[in-house]
């Protein structure tokens, strides 16, 4: 009878499993990188800048060490979710210009603004994100010209005042986001949008800008 070799059993039976495809690890990847990012906006959200990094790993269903493998520190964490945020924003700038009237895309494009803001003040993003000037100015540009997007279209309409810009509605806007808290529910920051996008429609028979 032929005596078996455990150590050499171990390594043929291991040498027979097929590795992992590097496209099924890249979309696994994936797929935990936006879990990771969909439970750590709503523990943010929930509990502030300093929520626990323990608690978004356990929504996630992911161990800490894919958390930290994919985001090594807490400001990086909410860096991507910033920037998954703005591009969301600028992508849907460009869909609102191809599907909706001028001033639907206005209003639906500057609601989801305040939505983006008023979410980051309360995740404290402000402060954690103090230090990465560079990062702030390169998102705040890419807001300022997807406002660009819908609001120059309403004004070549003639459905938008001439003279106000981007700037000035994103910080209305941010203004809003700041000057109202959780306990106020939806309500009073749609109805402040409202007031500003009134203030921005073009009176009745304004010759559209060239």
């Amino acid at each position: 009878m032929t005596k078996r070799n455990p150590a050499k059993d171990s390594t043929d039976a291991a040498a027979s499993v097929p590795p992992p495809t590097p496209g099924a690890s890249r979309a696994d990847a994936r797929v935990n990188r936006e879990r990771i990012l969909t439970a750590a906006r709503e523990v943010f959200s929930e509990s502030g800048p300093e929520a626990s990094l323990n608690e978004i790993a356990r929504r996630a269903a992911v161990g800490p060490g894919t958390l930290y493998r994919h985001f090594p520190n807490r400001q990086a964490l909410m860096v991507a979710i910033v920037k998954d945020r703005v591009t969301a924003l600028s992508r849907l700038a460009d869909a609102l210009r191809e599907s909706h009237t001028p001033d639907d895309a206005l209003a639906a494009w500057f609601a989801a603004l305040l939505a983006h803001a008023r979410l980051h003040q309360g995740m404290g993003v402000v402060a954690m994100l103090g230090e990465t000037v560079d990062f702030g100015i390169d998102c705040h540009r890419v807001v300022l010209d997807a406002a660009d997007t819908v609001l120059s279209r309403a004004q070549r309409e003639g459905t938008a005042r001439t003279d106000v810009d981007a700037g000035d509605l994103v910080q209305l806007v941010a203004g809003i986001a700041l000057a109202t808290t959780r306990d106020d529910g939806p309500s009073r920051p749609e109805r402040l949008l409202g007031l500003v996008l009134d203030s921005a429609h073009a009176a009745t028979g304004t010759t559209p800008t060239p």
